[in-house]
């Protein structure tokens, strides 16, 4: 009988579990997260983009040195 390996579904995968990410990938993103958040100023999802965004500079600027 074969063995039933489940997925997590992408709302169950924790911060840890993404793979490295560019640097250049990562200031590329930003970029783009950066209109957003201009676009959207003041309000709380901008916030947290915001706070995405930095976790995943950081993440791309530790995986470069």
């Amino acid at each position: 009988m074969a063995e039933i390996i489940p997925f997590r579904r992408k709302n169950q995968e924790r911060e840890e579990d993404y793979n490295e990410i560019d640097l250049l990938t990562a200031v590329d993103a930003a970029i783009r997260d950066l209109r957003d958040i201009a676009a959207h100023w003041g309000e709380e999802s901008s916030r947290r983009l915001a706070e995405e965004c930095r976790r995943m500079l950081e993440r791309a600027l530790d995986a470069a040195v």
